[in-house]
């Protein structure tokens, strides 16, 4: 039972765990706002008064194509935002912290394994090298 306390209570299960709650607010929220603003909006230019009840039939069957679209409307806007308040400010992020480290290790022009950049010979083959200031 212990174990099981420990792995509970670690930081990653905590954080995903609260990652996903509030993604699943946000997504209802989007939802909300996607089925009560932007779809009645996108209907009312095209003559029909509730888009979410939109569709066609085909030997009886009925598919509802509106119903659809709300979904891939609150899809787009989601991945919009997941991508441009999360995936691209962390990989600037993390862009301009690899830039600011100095490289310490190089590949051995012989053998090609990992050596230090001021190494003078590498330590695999013992290939002369010239020092890299």
């Amino acid at each position: 039972m212990d174990g099981f306390k420990k792995f509970l209570l670690r930081g990653n299960l905590v954080e995903l765990a609260v990652a996903v709650v509030i993604g699943a607010a946000f997504g209802a929220l989007v939802n909300a706002l996607v089925s009560s603003f932007i779809t009645p909006l996108i209907a009312a230019i095209g003559g029909k008064p509730d888009f979410g009840s939109l569709y066609f039939t085909v030997n009886g069957s009925k598919f509802a194509y509106g119903v659809f679209l709300n979904a891939l409307i609150s899809f787009l806007i989601i991945a919009a935002v997941v991508y441009f308040l999360v995936v691209r400010p962390i990989a600037t992020l993390l862009d301009r912290l690899n830039r600011n480290q100095l490289a310490t290790e190089r590949d051995c022009p012989a053998c090609l394994s990992e050596i230090p950049v001021k190494a003078a010979r590498c330590k695999f083959c013992t290939t002369e090298l010239t020092p890299v200031p």
